[in-house]
């Protein structure tokens, strides 16, 4: 996924503006002219995603701040490892430092996490998609870690991709008038269902994919045979690493999962002046 730099200065000047406020005044102990060097580790194993937050954090601060990276978004690290070298006005790297880890620990804490259940299945078919349960604010930032760590992006919010619920269904009255009314939007129509009943409806309506909520394993393999290859299958609701490869193995073509990146844990950096 590529990212557009006006959302990520964006998303980085939300930041300053939140933690330096009217200056750092901390900061400000140190002369100005005085100048500094830094390098960043890692204290876990991890995948690494963030680096164009982590750099436009001291692009946005005074001073030629300068990174030379040892690795890229997507590579594996492990404990102790120097990841770059910071070089450039003290002020600045001190004011910097914690803003710029947020993002980097955040964004890579979300690619570690859908490379732990990538890793799962690497040997089926069905590909991982992330869902819109993110952080606020953090929306294309997380979809971007979720392409570093192996995963797939699900629509980015409500205006890229339709996705036909319980309640859209029940105003339109039902899964074909629902349908039929999204073709007029000429995209690809998703449509989610929570009984075998209701797939053979969707297939009837000829949607292109269908999201199995919360399917029992059983469940799941008679839709897979039902379809027979007619429309995409998703599956999702109530996935963890312990069921994740017996749902895969079914011949389901995605599994949606909202823990990738609402159920993460920040990975352990510092900075070392």
């Amino acid at each position: 996924m590529v990212i557009n730099q006006k959302d990520i200065s964006a998303n980085v000047t939300l930041a300053l503006i939140e933690d330096v406020g009217s200056g750092d005044i901390t900061a400000e102990l140190i002369p100005e002219d005085a100048s500094a060097s830094a390098i960043l580790v890692t204290h876990e194993h991890a995948v690494v995603a963030g680096s164009q937050w982590f750099e436009e954090v001291f692009n946005q601060l005074p001073g030629n701040t300068t990174i030379d990276w040892n690795v890229s978004d997507g590579d594996v690290i492990t404990p102790e490892q120097k990841l770059c070298t910071i070089n450039g006005s003290a002020r600045s790297l001190l004011t910097g430092e914690r803003t710029a880890i947020n993002f980097l620990q955040t964004i890579s804490a979300t690619a570690t996490t859908v490379a732990s259940f990538v890793d799962i299945i690497k040997d089926t078919k069905t590909k991982i998609l992330d869902t819109r349960k993110t952080i606020p604010g953090l929306r294309l930032a997380q979809k971007y870690a979720v392409s570093c760590g192996g995963g797939a992006n699900h629509r980015i919010g409500l205006y890229d991709a339709i996705l036909i619920k319980e309640n859209h269904i029940m105003a339109a009255g039902s899964i074909m008038q629902a349908v039929i009314k999204a073709r007029e939007k000429k995209l690809p129509v998703e449509v989610e269902v929570e009984s075998l009943i209701e797939l053979e409806e969707a297939l009837k309506a000829k949607a292109d994919q269908i999201l199995l909520d919360n399917f029992d394993l059983p469940s799941l393999e008679v839709a897979v045979n039902i379809n027979q290859g007619r429309a995409k299958l998703e599956a999702s609701g109530n996935i963890n690493k312990d069921n994740l490869y017996d749902i895969a193995k079914t011949g389901i073509d995605y599994i949606s999962i909202g823990a990738l990146t609402k159920h993460i844990r920040a990975i352990d950096f510092s900075m070392r002046m």
